[in-house]
């Protein structure tokens, strides 16, 4: 008997499973990666944790340094990140600016993860 005579004989239509929902499109895979790239920073997802809990679910950037122990201005960026992603909004309110959640920013982010 040969090696090729004991090899199984595998039916190759049979080894693929059928999906069983729809899956996101490339173009929505980019979209979302961008996003995720923009919230993959330990920082940032603390910002957000801070101000979705901040009373109003807003904070002002004076009480954002503090709580992530790091200097304003690398706060600064990391707001700015947040905010050109659409995660957060700014609001300048005389000297201060105050930052809240957009509503349904995360929503995307959250339905990945829970069909995951």
């Amino acid at each position: 008997m040969t090696t090729r005579e004991l090899l199984p004989v595998i039916d190759v239509t049979a080894c693929c499973s059928p999906l069983t929902r729809d899956t996101i499109s490339a173009d929505h895979a980019d979209d979302l990666a961008r996003s995720l790239k923009a919230l993959a920073d330990p920082a940032r997802l603390r910002l957000i944790s801070i101000v979705a809990a901040s009373d109003g679910a807003e904070a002002c950037v004076c009480d954002l340094t503090e709580p992530l122990g790091l200097s304003q201005p690398t706060v600064s960026h990391h707001l700015k990140v947040l905010v050109d992603s659409g995660y957060l909004e700014r609001e300048k309110r005389g000297t201060w600016a105050y930052f809240r959640l957009v509503p349904g920013s995360l929503d995307s982010v959250a339905h990945l993860l829970v069909t995951v």
